[in-house]
């Protein structure tokens, strides 16, 4: 595997994971569970929140690229223990940020943000029943 000839998608954060976990990996990378990751991903997202506070745009991009490296990671363990795939991840969630959006994407209204809320608290409580 050659990283530099990977495209900059999710994809290929995911395979570099998976890379990363294989006999020809990386030993601490293979080491790696669901559990040992939560302190990894927790902080770099409080890194993505220090860059905000900073308004350190270089930052912010390094940051938001660890997590996304990390969410790469902890997608290639569970998958690993066929918790989850992919396709169910990406669907899932395009499903409901479009359900939940019931203003953009279906007959609802919102006039303002505070409107766009409501409709969204509304369409989530619908969706958890």
């Amino acid at each position: 595997m050659k990283p530099e000839t990977l495209p900059p998608t999710f994809d290929s954060l995911l395979k570099l994971a998976q890379h990363l976990r294989s006999p020809a990996g990386c030993p601490w990378d293979r080491e790696q569970t669901l559990a040992t990751l939560k302190d990894d991903l927790q902080e770099e997202v409080q890194e993505i929140f220090q860059a905000i506070d900073k308004q350190d745009a270089a930052n912010l991009q390094e940051e938001l690229g660890d997590t996304l490296f990390c969410l790469a990671l902890l997608t290639a363990v569970a998958m690993e223990d066929n918790q989850v795939t992919p396709v169910a991840i990406f669907s899932n969630c395009i499903k409901k940020i479009t359900d939940r959006h019931s203003w953009v994407f279906g007959q609802d209204t919102a006039g303002s943000a505070q409107e766009a809320i409501a409709l969204w608290k509304k369409n989530k409580s619908h969706e958890k029943k």
